[in-house]
């Protein structure tokens, strides 16, 4: 059997691929069903317009495209919206990218000192170091396919079906051993207090459990201003920021 086995089913090929891969390809696969129903509802949106222009005295023939189109083009939205949303887990985008210019485009104007890709030398990395009037925070980024649900039950976190507890507590861990070098080093005592930029899964907003809270990238900054953990002055950012690019590995 050319090209294949006798002994291996259609639907046997997708074996071996990764789940990105075949998100992918079922999403090209599925273009054509969402347009039928893209134009379903735009249809629908087309009968809702005409309705109300006769209702209200208009043209039925402008607000009813009008109604078609608004429908239609909200729809295709969201669509890509949702698809956007898994790039990074695809691998098509960076998540320390997407959260970095976050931060530094609504944090930096008021004070916070952002550090990219920082270490103790010898032990694992984080994505960001925050350092501001309000505390100092470490920011690392996941992502997680679009079904893994990411909640709190009881005191635990929960990623889809497994423990969240293994991520929970490298993350600690690091912020921990991040808070104990920089107090050494600058004299100033600090609590570093960890989060996750999340892309893509299922979350509500934010999620704290087991040490750390995890939301999505553009509430990160938010979180940060919104909840101060300390009151340090310029003076104080300043000594932080400068130890903590003295003393901790920058990541290639």
């Amino acid at each position: 059997m050319p090209g294949g086995s006798i002994y291996v089913t259609p639907v046997d090929q997708v074996h071996g691929l990764s789940p990105q891969v075949m998100y992918e390809q079922f999403w090209i696969k599925e273009v054509v069903h969402r347009r039928k129903v893209r134009a379903v509802k735009a249809a629908l949106g087309l009968v809702v317009g005409v309705a109300l222009a006769y209702r209200f005295g208009l043209s039925p023939v402008i607000l009813g495209l009008l109604g078609g189109l608004l429908v239609a083009g909200g729809d295709a939205y969201w669509t890509w919206r949702q698809y956007d949303a898994t790039a990074v887990w695809r691998g098509r985008r960076r998540g320390e990218t997407i959260t970095g210019k976050l931060l530094r485009r609504k944090l930096r104007r008021e004070g916070y000192r952002i550090l990219e890709g920082r270490a103790i030398p010898g032990k694992a990395s984080v994505d960001h170091l925050v350092i501001g009037p309000g505390g100092v925070w470490v920011v690392d980024n996941e992502a997680w396919d679009p079904d893994t649900e990411i909640a709190r039950y009881g005191d635990r976190l929960f990623l889809g079906e497994k423990y969240g507890t293994k991520v929970a507590k490298a993350l600690v861990d690091v912020a921990d051993s991040l808070a104990e070098v920089l107090s050494r080093e600058s004299g100033i005592p600090v609590t570093i207090e960890p989060l996750i930029a999340v892309h893509g899964g299922e979350i509500r907003r934010s999620v704290t459990a087991e040490g750390i809270t995890l939301l999505k990238p553009r509430l990160v900054a938010r979180w940060i201003k919104q909840g101060p953990r300390a009151d340090f002055d310029e003076a104080q950012v300043e000594l932080l920021a400068r130890t903590a690019a003295r003393v901790l590995r920058r990541m290639s």
